[in-house]
């Protein structure tokens, strides 16, 4: 039983995934507004604006001044848990995603005619999870809150009029923390409280390419990320048992997914541009977790010391079709529909992974204030399949649903 809590615990501390986000997985897509408008469709073939830092490095090449830009999006989300069945007693409540806030910042200035250079600092992944204390699925998971921040310093290069380059190496900070429930043989529940972090470094780069005066094509490569994840365990509400006085040290092997971006942008006869775009996300990563414990008395060591907990994620793409309607010289009306598929199944999902195939509906407006100053703002509804969650000891349907809204000023001087 002890050992069901330890593996249960720390490997699913950085598998747990963000339910409320735009991205499936782990993955999180609100890293602009002004892309959000359009479900992030012609992210990798369009710079609007000084977010291309993420969206396509390349894009920097077609910034004509410098700008800085910077926002924030909210996410608002809903879980119904329907026709639970567990072999403990407890509450199905749902809605276990608090409000959510995601930041976003970028800068690029022009070198020469050839050359920018960039700055962004943004959140590629991230969860944030905390069911009620009577949960009844509480010895899967309880609490989750797990966060990427990124800095990307980047450089651009026109090579001729019709192709540039982009590259940016990315720094990038994990930390996570999770709690669960656990039972004990005398009865009740014990309280497990798990936290650790570290720093791991990859790259992001991008083409973008005029096929004609009207269509753009562009590609960005975002690396995967290797962490290392140390940190400890505590363990209270019980009596601690011989060689196991609540606290060790543990370390978590992780490594985050490579993606691929590539799409369109046809700029038909004004008023109308219309976007498309795929992504390929390498889950497959994500086949199992390795935990190596330490700090456990000899009884324990070669039980507890190296853990593994299966996941079994597979690659995934997702597609996204947007459009923008220039209204007025200043106004751009924007909309778009993303399809995105879940990288687990039923016969692998958990409580902490209650997430299945979604559809994204987005709306959003540009309005170029000033030359110098431009507000965007951006709706987004998603919906997602139900998702069937299959535990040893407890199988529930999840029904999730989220709003999110996002804002970002851009300022050229």
């Amino acid at each position: 039983m002890i050992k069901h809590w330890f593996k249960t615990s720390l490997a699913l501390t950085i598998a747990a995934v963000s339910a409320q986000a735009n991205a499936n997985g782990l993955a999180i897509n609100e890293q602009s507004a002004s892309s959000m408008g359009t479900a992030f469709a012609g992210r990798s073939s369009s710079a609007m604006d000084a977010s291309t830092v993420f969206g396509n490095p390349a894009g920097m090449s077609k910034l004509q001044r410098p700008e800085v830009s910077g926002g924030l999006a909210v996410i608002d989300a809903s879980t119904d848990i329907r026709n639970p069945e567990g072999v403990a007693p407890g509450t199905n409540r749902g809605d276990m995603v608090p409000f959510a806030a995601i930041p976003f910042a970028y800068w690029v200035t022009p070198i020469n005619e050839r050359w920018h250079a960039g700055l962004g600092v943004y959140v590629p992944f991230g969860v944030i999870s905390d069911y009620e204390r009577s949960f009844q699925g509480r010895y899967h998971g309880l609490e989750s809150e797990v966060r990427v921040i990124t800095v990307q310093p980047t450089i651009s290069y026109r090579v001729n009029d019709r192709v540039s380059l982009g590259f940016g190496p990315t720094i990038n900070r994990i930390d996570g923390t999770l709690t669960r429930a656990a039972p004990m043989p005398v009865g009740g529940d014990a309280n497990i409280d798990i936290r650790g972090d570290d720093i791991g470094y990859g790259f992001n780069a991008g083409i973008m390419v005029d096929l004609t005066d009207q269509v753009t094509w562009g590609l960005t490569y975002f690396s995967k990320v290797d962490y290392t994840l140390e940190g400890r365990t505590r363990l209270s509400g019980f009596t601690p048992l011989p060689g196991l006085d609540g606290r060790y040290s543990g370390t978590l092997d992780f490594t985050s997914p490579e993606s691929v971006d590539v799409s369109l942008t046809y700029k038909m006869d004004n008023p109308w541009t219309l976007y498309a775009g795929a992504v390929w996300t390498r889950w497959s990563r994500l086949q199992e977790i390795v935990v190596d414990n330490r700090g456990l008395a000899a009884p324990y060591e070669a039980q507890f010391g190296t853990l593994r907990e299966e996941q079994n994620w597979s690659d995934d793409w997702a597609f996204a079709f947007g459009a923008a309607y220039q209204l007025t010289p200043e106004i751009a009306l924007r909309t778009g529909l993303a399809f995105d598929r879940s990288p687990t199944t039923d016969a692998d999902r958990t409580v902490r992974i209650p997430v299945g195939n979604r559809k994204i509906w987005t709306a959003g407006l540009g309005w170029n204030i000033s030359d110098d100053l431009t507000l965007d703002v951006a709706y987004a509804y998603l919906r997602e399949d139900t998702a069937e969650v299959t535990e040893p000891d407890y199988r529930a349907e999840y029904r999730n649903s989220a709003h999110g809204l996002a804002t970002q000023v851009t300022w050229r001087y």
